[in-house]
């Protein structure tokens, strides 16, 4: 039997929609039927607008899309002013206070506290710069993953219009915007891997064969990867190389087959990683072979090995990550800052804008780490750049925790998530790094946390991984944390492993001491942290990552905030508000 939400989606989905979220915004929230909400808000999803958590009523988030990363000149002033403008909410957050953008692990930015009537105003704003909120949510295509600096650093394959051909002719079709399920495309062009091909529902990785005499440079094609469920999976190799011309062609060649063969009854099991799980790699090629005009070749010689990008390899083998200074190949630079968890004042947004204009092109592009880059930035102009007070704040050369991190929205406005990410990781940061002693040459440790199983904050790649989930201490529930080590993204992908469950909260940070300060004394001359964790055996770590409390760590929200209607606020919840913040009064 059909589920109820492709129901939802049959009487209406994709472009239409808008029309009726602009509709309801000229009347106001009350005017959306209770019973009608669910509906509505399945609907509302394709074009960004998700509805936040229960005490939380009329007020959503705003997701935007932009390919590959890319922000063009004006286009990140204007959202940090929108930012500032509408993404306020009754109360603050203790650590970041009110009005900030977060930066996605989708190289893009959501906004919260965004209420119904202002989004007609907040779209005319950002759509005046080209900047989109649409398929961005909900059972479509989300936001194409690409190198970060395509187009401008070294590619082995040129991936930049590739990007915006898939852009424009895939993401953009009406026809195909009601998927089974959301649905990530990816497209790496560099050697790094930093469009983690790996962990995409279908990825292009870099690769070269030889056809006759010909060395032809071009993608092998991998399927059915991802993350979430505690039921992760690498994307699998079709066998299949692709000339950059014919790439394009295949991209849309799969997605049209899940979007016609792909499950829409269970959702639990509906995502393209179990699609590829049912048919197998062979016949999905042959299903291809079948759509395609032209004859399919074998893979060629990919560069998996050269992977480094969250790979979990020595820093002299190449890049971690975009943070830092880089060279560009036009002999210019690139300049990539840290921000905590991916959290950015409004007002920063803003100067991070004009730095960018000032310094550079005002081009920003943003990576799969949550983190912003200013693009092609002269030689004369680094030093400037880099002693400009929010560089100081934003370290382009962090300290290795915070350089590591990543965190998902979690319970302050997630249905979903079990515990609160964001103010207990940059507190745990903060924590670690005045109390935990590194070896000089280990210059990331990345730990990645999740407030629930979906992993948004992809856990399961992390050096070290949190998973939010509810346990008792002292007789009472408390928020716990499942942790595990070891995964990356390299050569051979690795989930990690779960080394301990349900921690309490207040106890993770003396836990996760005592397993790095463990690799500190007992790691081999030049080893990572993922190299310690494979040689050293599962039970070895067990025994070492031993909870903790400890001095001058005060968690945030230790005692249950799922049952709170926001994290940091003990008072009733006072939603449903008019954009004024007046309670709005509900029929019973």
């Amino acid at each position: 039997m059909i589920h109820t939400k492709e129901n939802y989606k049959a009487e209406m989905y994709g472009d239409e929609v808008r029309k009726k979220i602009l509709e309801f915004a000229e009347h106001g929230w009350d005017t959306i039927p209770n019973e009608e909400q669910e509906k509505w808000f399945t609907r509302f999803k394709f074009w960004g607008i998700f509805h936040q958590r229960s005490g939380q009523e009329s007020y959503f988030m705003m997701r935007l899309t932009n390919c590959g990363g890319v922000l063009e000149p004006s286009q990140l002033r204007t959202i940090g002013k929108v930012a500032n403008e509408y993404a306020t909410g009754p109360v603050e957050n203790p650590e970041f206070g009110d009005a900030w953008i977060d930066f996605t692990t989708r190289q893009s930015i959501q906004l919260h506290w965004i209420n119904l009537e202002d989004i007609p105003e907040i779209w005319e704003q950002l759509e005046a710069v080209g900047v989109s909120t649409r398929s961005s949510g909900g059972d479509t295509m989300r936001n194409i993953s690409g190198c970060p600096v395509a187009g401008k650093a070294d590619e082995y394959a040129e991936s930049r219009e590739l990007l915006d051909e898939i852009q424009a002719g895939i993401r953009d079709d009406d026809e195909l915007c009601n998927m089974p399920r959301k649905f990530n495309i990816s497209v790496t062009g560099c050697r790094q891997g930093c469009a983690q091909d790996s962990i995409n529902d279908i990825g292009l990785e870099p690769a070269h064969k030889f056809i006759g005499d010909e060395e032809v440079k071009g993608f092998n094609v991998r399927v059915g990867g991802g993350l979430g469920g505690r039921e992760p999976r690498r994307a699998r190799s079709l066998d299949l190389f692709v000339r950059p011309e014919r790439a394009y062609e295949t991209v849309r060649a799969f997605v049209e087959l899940y979007h016609t063969e792909g499950n829409r009854q269970n959702r639990s099991k509906n995502r393209a990683r179990f699609f590829v799980d049912e048919w197998g790699t062979d016949a999905v090629r042959k299903a291809l072979d079948e759509r395609l005009d032209f004859d399919l070749e074998h893979a060629g010689t990919n560069f998996r090995g050269e992977y480094t990008y969250n790979a979990g390899r020595p820093t002299q083998r190449g890049a971690h990550d975009h943070v830092g200074v880089y060279d560009q190949k036009d002999g210019i630079n690139y300049v990539g800052l840290s921000v905590p968890v991916g959290r950015l004042p409004a007002e920063e947004a803003i100067e991070l804008a004009n730095l960018a204009e000032t310094y550079g092109s005002g081009e920003v592009r943003l990576s799969r780490r949550q983190n912003p880059l200013i693009m092609d930035v002269p030689d004369r102009n680094i030093a400037a750049l880099l002693d400009e007070p929010l560089l100081e704040k934003h370290k382009p050369e962090p300290n290795p925790f915070t350089r590591g991190a990543i965190a998902c929205t979690g319970t302050e406005f997630c249905s979903l998530a079990l515990t609160e990410t964001k103010a207990r990781m940059a507190r745990l940061l903060r924590w670690l790094r005045d109390n935990t002693d590194l070896p000089k040459d280990v210059s990331r440790i990345k730990i990645h946390y999740s407030g629930c199983t979906a992993d948004c904050g992809q856990a399961m790649t992390a050096d070290i991984g949190i998973q939010g989930m509810r346990g008792r201490k002292d007789g009472e529930m408390v928020e716990a944390l499942d942790i595990g080590v070891g995964g990356g993204i390299s050569e051979n992908p690795t989930f990690i492993e779960w080394v301990r469950q349900r921690v309490p909260a207040d106890e993770v940070p003396g836990m996760i001491r005592n397993l790095v300060e463990a690799f500190a004394a007992l790691r081999e001359q030049g080893q990572t942290f993922r190299e310690w964790v494979d040689a050293t055996g599962h039970e070895t770590i067990v025994e070492l990552a031993m909870p903790e409390e400890v001095e001058g760590y005060e968690d945030p929200c230790l005692n249950d905030a799922k049952q709170s209607w926001y994290p940091f606020d003990d008072e009733p919840s006072p939603a449903p508000t008019t954009p004024d913040g007046i309670p709005v009064e509900e029929d019973d």
